[in-house]
């Protein structure tokens, strides 16, 4: 790919402009309404007239895949689909190759939709493409087809891959790599992902081992750079994907980093339910002639979503919770913070209700498998915070729940869209305090629904109506492993020292028992506290890596005083007295 002495880009030999149709005026015709971004809640920019439009700018008609003649042309045109147009017949009518499209039918995926049908023809003509559509409108493959499309065939070498995705989770980042996995298979191709929260070991050898497609968070591929572990100097596409996530988490200036590292020439696509904010200037400094597909308002309702606002007397909160929880179906309860929604699903796991948890407090592995235990079937009630509202798509959610009110309407927006995907009906509730009526109202009018409210208490018909029969409870000692508890209490001490220096039950002896460096007598403590000498040496509660030490037999301690952290493994008093004499011979 590369770029004509006028600056636009340049794919093989140029067509020369078509004439206007009869009876089309210009800047007519496109499929759908050719208007500015500036319809958008945040412009981008502004309509441009027939008297300046510039010649250069080659805007598709979905009717003629040649560029539009001179005429009215937005600074970003918008091609937005009109609800009666006659939907594509197939993804090959699209351009996409006839072994991929027999990969989705095989995956029950036969139909492209809205936003699918406005982007992929742009994207596979190597145009910049704006994307955006509401939750759940199919944004994945929107651009994974065409990305997968276009590195089919090619050639890449060690550590620099020729695609990218930039995602804001690590979630998000794997549903990416498995919707994408069976696509790339069939083409040929290799793909990975990396992020934080695991060790980078695998990652570092599929990058040196080659990859097509690069799956990444802007945090691990900063690092992996840094390391000389990757380049993305040989990258032809780059996606970015939930960029206003990227741009409320503070990503942004990450991922400028990481675009400048690409080539200038290179295609870049931007997908989102929302396009505002900051993301504006993401798209001038980076985003070449591009052309935007809006094929939903960003606040219109989901067709398919009812949602409620039940308010609900604080006393009576944890039982109401509960019995939205108590359901058959599937159902996502969203807290504010991370403690609330850890201490929510244990409290409804040893209610008998097995609910799992998901939050940025988790390990990746305990993520994944709480994540896939709630996919499999294995917990019906997912516990999350903000971190699932984004990208996570799991088939046949009937029910959202905001335990807590989000803190602003488009937070409200990407939680309910958990629900009511994929053509599928869902209900969405939002707890209120009587005290928070009015923020709720709020909100819900800025996110632009109609919520039906309604006072609520335990055993209220509401709540009966909404969650039908309750399914079995389940005692916690038989739930599923995903299902989160309450860790069991330690034993007491814990091989701990008390406060008093006396050894703890577990760890008394004078070896320790062979545990992290810095216990089992090799911590330099001199004397116990109880024994009221002075101390030698080092500290008496701790080594040197923080963990507690465990206090040393006196009749060892007179040689255990150079205050060095040693191995825990025991050795003879004579060898031990060696080192210990050598250790105090240095330190003079």
């Amino acid at each position: 790919m590369g770029r004509s002495r006028n600056g636009s880009r340049s794919r093989g030999r140029v067509c020369p402009r078509p004439p206007t149709p009869p009876g089309v005026r210009p800047g007519g015709a496109i499929s759908g309404t050719l208007v500015g971004v500036g319809a958008d809640p945040a412009p981008l920019g502004r309509q441009r007239t027939a008297a300046d439009a510039v010649p250069s700018l080659p805007v598709r008609t979905d009717d003629a895949r040649g560029p539009h003649p001179r005429g009215e042309v937005p600074d970003i045109p918008t091609s937005a689909r009109p609800r009666s147009a006659a939907p594509a017949a197939s993804f090959t009518d699209l351009g996409v190759p006839a072994d991929v499209a027999d990969a989705l039918a095989a995956r029950g995926i036969t139909d492209p939709t809205p936003i699918q049908q406005a982007a992929i023809g742009d994207a596979l003509a190597g145009r910049d493409v704006l994307g955006r559509g509401r939750t759940g409108s199919g944004k994945t493959l929107a651009f994974g087809l065409p990305v997968l499309t276009r590195l089919a065939g090619g050639r890449t070498v060690s550590k620099r891959p020729r695609g990218l995705v930039l995602l804001p989770t690590r979630e998000l980042a794997s549903q990416v790599r498995d919707a994408l996995a069976p696509l790339a298979e069939v083409l040929g191709l290799r793909q990975t992902v990396v992020y934080g929260g695991v060790g980078q070991g695998r990652q570092a050898e599929a990058l040196r081992q080659g990859v097509d497609l690069l799956i990444a968070c802007p945090g691990r591929l900063e690092d992996l750079i840094g390391q000389g572990l990757v380049d993305l100097d040989r990258v032809e596409v780059t996606v970015l994907d939930e960029a206003d996530h990227m741009s409320d988490l503070g990503f942004l200036p990450a991922v400028r980093r990481l675009l400048r590292r690409t080539p200038r020439d290179g295609q870049r696509l931007l997908f989102s339910a929302t396009l505002d904010g900051e993301v504006d200037r993401l798209v001038r400094e980076f985003l070449h002639d591009p052309v935007t597909h809006s094929v939903d308002a960003a606040s219109e309702p989901v067709p398919d979503m009812t949602h409620h606002v039940f308010t609900v007397d604080p006393a009576h909160r944890a039982a109401v919770v509960q019995e939205l929880a108590s359901g058959r179906g599937r159902s996502m309860l969203f807290t504010r913070t991370k403690h609330a929604a850890r201490k929510l699903s244990r409290q409804l796991t040893a209610a008998g209700i097995p609910a799992t948890e998901l939050h940025g407090n988790l390990s990746q592995p305990a993520r994944d498998r709480n994540l896939g235990g709630f996919m499999a079937g294995d917990v019906r009630v997912l516990v999350a915070t903000d971190i699932a509202a984004r990208g996570i798509h799991v088939d046949d959610v009937g029910l959202v729940v905001h335990v807590d009110p989000p803190a602003e309407h488009k937070a409200y927006t990407h939680r309910s869209g958990r629900t009511a995907r994929a053509g599928s009906a869902g209900d969405v509730v939002t707890l209120a305090a009587p005290a928070e009526r009015g923020e709720v109202a709020s909100m819900t009018r800025k996110a632009g629904i109609k919520a039906r409210t309604v006072d609520v208490a335990p055993g209220a018909p509401a709540i009966t109506a909404l969650v039908g029969e309750p399914a079995p409870r389940v005692d916690p000692a038989d739930g599923p492993e995903s299902a989160s508890r309450k860790p069991a209490p330690q034993p007491a001490g814990g091989g701990r020292s008390s406060r008093s220096g006396s050894p703890s039950r577990s760890g008394g002896s004078a070896g320790g028992s062979g545990g992290s460096g810095g216990s089992g007598g090799s911590g330099g403590s001199g004397r116990s506290r109880s024994g009221g000498a002075r101390r030698r040496g080092g500290r008496s509660g701790a080594g040197r890596d923080g963990s507690a030490a465990t206090p040393v037999a006196p009749a060892r301690q007179r040689s255990e005083s150079s205050g060095r952290p040693q191995a825990a493994s025991q050795h003879s008093a004579a060898a031990h007295s060696a080192r210990s004499g050598a250790g105090r011979r240095r330190s003079r």
